[in-house]
């Protein structure tokens, strides 16, 4: 049974997909690659002398019907290079993990119209805000979201994906006995339970260590025919993933912010650099030359009717966010009239409070 050759594999933690792959290109089995011997080994062409000791060594001390049982008692699935239903795309870049496991339903996410979100983990309020409606934009349609479970920007990506009846994919960098961030296992969990799937390369014991976020990166824009980056400094993950979405050759998009702001200071790098302005969900379709269906019309949402205090309220936010003082003064309201308004307002749906006393149009 070759797949708990894999398994046994993937159950090394000093080891690496690469060094898997060339094993198994060279004997042309998972089985043969596994037990071959030292002599065997000096034949392959770029396998250094210690990174060879160091397998032989390791192997020896894998039970592999233990670790192989060890994935099956928790209920993962998974794939391996030589499944026909791994996913093609990843397939095809440079260092595709050797085995995939995953929770959810994967095969229901439409692997040919994936895109990846990347962003920082201190995203602004502007980035989250402007990311959900571009998202919103794919309600209803089969584009599945791709991104990383962390906070911040890949929280928001998630969470807007399922608000908006899509299918996401969430690549994490440990195996399946640790979940991080703490605060997301709830996502985690709806995401599991038929919003998509949960992907990593790791064995189920691998803790989510600083080293394994990079090379979970690669597997969010393999898996992806575009990234989108909403929110990215000089030296973040994210302009890690922008880069390896560019040496994979698919299409690199950028979501444009303040420019005061630090974590922009690397998407205004990347757009001199020819990537994709987006600012709506078309820019997406656009970049990708997607065309995509509905499932159901979107229903528009029409204002309920304003009286002409509300309006001259609403005219002054829906733009962007005021604060109360401001409206005081921009629509010679009284205080009291003014403080009414707005918790009527509130109550109809048509703005919410944010940031204190600022009010912003839902």
């Amino acid at each position: 049974m070759n797949k708990k050759y894999w398994i046994a594999f993937s159950s090394i933690e000093q080891i690496d997909s690469l060094f898997i792959k060339k094993l198994y290109e060279h004997f042309g089995s998972i089985e043969k690659a596994f037990n071959s011997s030292a002599k065997d080994l000096e034949n392959i062409e770029g396998l250094s002398f210690k990174s060879a000791e160091k397998f032989l060594k390791l192997r020896d001390k894998v039970d592999i019907d233990r670790v192989f049982a060890d994935v099956e008692s928790r209920g993962i699935n998974f794939l391996t290079l030589e499944d026909e239903k791994y996913p093609q795309m990843l397939r095809n870049i440079d260092n595709p993990p050797a085995v995939l496991y995953y929770k959810g339903k994967l095969f229901e996410c439409n692997l040919n119209k994936t895109l990846a979100v990347v962003g920082s983990r201190n995203a602004s309020t502007n980035a989250r805000n402007n990311l959900r409606k571009i998202i919103s934009g794919f309600i209803n349609t089969d584009i599945c979201i791709v991104s990383g479970l962390a906070s911040g920007i890949d929280t928001v990506a998630h969470t807007a994906a399922i608000e908006n009846n899509l299918k996401t994919i969430g690549v994490i960098a440990s195996g399946f006995d640790f979940v991080y961030p703490s605060q997301n296992k709830t996502l985690y969990q709806n995401i599991e339970n038929g919003y998509g799937a949960i992907l990593t390369e790791y064995y189920p014991t691998f803790e989510p260590l600083r080293f394994r976020f990079p090379q979970r990166n690669r597997i969010v824009s393999g898996l992806s025919y575009g990234t989108l980056v909403a929110e990215a400094s000089l030296k973040s993950g994210a302009l890690i993933t922008a880069n390896l979405t560019l040496e994979q050759n698919r299409e690199l998009m950028c979501m444009p912010g303040e420019i005061s702001n630090p974590n922009t200071e690397g998407i205004y790098k990347l757009l001199k650099s020819g990537a994709s302005i987006v600012t709506e969900s078309s820019d997406v379709l656009n970049a990708l030359c997607w065309e995509v269906k509905k499932e159901e019309e979107q229903i528009q949402l029409t204002l309920p009717t304003l009286t002409p205090d509300e309006e001259k309220i609403y005219d002054n936010i829906k733009v962007e966010e005021k604060g109360v003082d401001e409206l005081l003064s921009l629509t010679g309201l009284k205080l009291d009239n003014l403080l009414m308004n707005l918790t009527t307002m509130e109550l109809k749906g048509i703005i919410k409070q944010c940031n204190g006393d600022r009010y912003k149009t839902v």
